[in-house]
C-alpha cells in the first residue's frame, strides 16, 4: 500500500480539492478492493453501527460518501434512503452503481452546498475528515443542510482532532448543538499492514438543537 500512488501516505499527503479530484478520479475503480479490502478499513460500519445505536433514521446525507461504504452498511441495518455527497463524480458513480444511495451531489465541501435547508435527519461520514481532506469549516453548511434535532456520527482522524481546529470547532457550536460524545476507535482491522495500521480516530457524534 505505501508505495502504491493511490495509497494512504498520497491520500493524506492531498491539500487542495484540485488535488483530491485528480486523486481520487484515479483511484475509484479500485478504492474498494485495493484500499477498504486490503486495510481491512472498518470505518464506514463502525460509523453506520453508531448512527443505528443512537437512534439514527432516515433520510440521511452521507458526507465524503465515496464508494457509498457507509450507504452499504447503513442499508445492511436497514437505515435509509442515504443519499451521497462527495467531490469526486468517479467515486460517486460507484456507490450509484452499487444502488446504495438514493441520489447522490457531486460538490467541495468546503463550499456552499447545492441542498436544500434542513433536508436531512441524519448526516454520517467516515474518512473525509483526515489528515489531507477537509476540516471543520464545513460544519457550518452541514448544520445548515440538517433538520433541527438531527443525528450526527462521523470519524475524525485523530491525527487532526486537535491540531486543525476539530475540537475547537465543535466546542464553539455550544447551544446549536446537543449530546455531544466521542469515542476513540481502531480505524483498521486485524487484516492491516502498512505504516498506519494502527492509526486512531475519534467517533463524533452530536444532534442539532432543536
Amino acid at each position: 500500500m505505501d508505495d502504491d500512488e493511490h495509497g494512504l501516505d498520497a491520500a493524506y499527503a492531498l491539500r487542495t480539492p484540485q488535488d483530491s479530484l485528480r486523486y481520487y478520479a484515479g483511484w475509484a475503480e479500485r478504492y474498494d478492493s485495493a484500499f477498504a479490502g486490503a486495510m481491512d478499513y472498518r470505518a464506514p460500519a463502525i460509523i453506520a453501527a453508531a448512527y443505528a445505536a443512537l437512534g439514527g433514521d432516515g433520510p440521511v446525507l452521507d458526507v465524503g460518501a465515496g464508494t457509498g461504504l457507509v450507504a452499504e452498511a447503513l442499508g445492511r441495518i436497514g437505515i435509509g434512503p442515504v443519499d451521497g455527497v462527495d467531490i469526486s463524480a468517479e467515486m460517486l458513480a460507484k456507490a450509484l452503481a452499487k444502488g446504495v444511495c438514493r441520489a447522490t451531489v457531486v460538490a467541495d465541501l468546503t463550499q456552499p452546498l447545492p441542498i436544500a435547508d434542513g433536508a436531512y435527519r441524519g448526516i454520517v461520514s467516515a474518512g473525509t475528515f483526515t489528515t489531507g481532506h477537509v476540516g471543520p469549516e464545513a460544519f457550518g453548511e452541514l448544520l445548515r443542510v440538517s433538520a433541527p434535532g438531527a443525528l450526527f456520527a462521523i470519524s475524525v482522524h485523530s491525527a487532526v482532532y486537535q491540531d486543525r481546529g476539530f475540537a475547537a470547532a465543535f466546542a464553539a457550536l455550544d447551544a446549536g448543538i446537543t449530546g455531544f460524545r466521542t469515542e476513540s476507535y481502531a480505524i483498521y482491522g486485524p487484516g492491516a499492514d502498512g505504516a498506519h495500521r494502527d492509526d486512531r480516530g475519534w467517533i463524533v457524534s452530536f444532534r442539532k438543537a432543536v
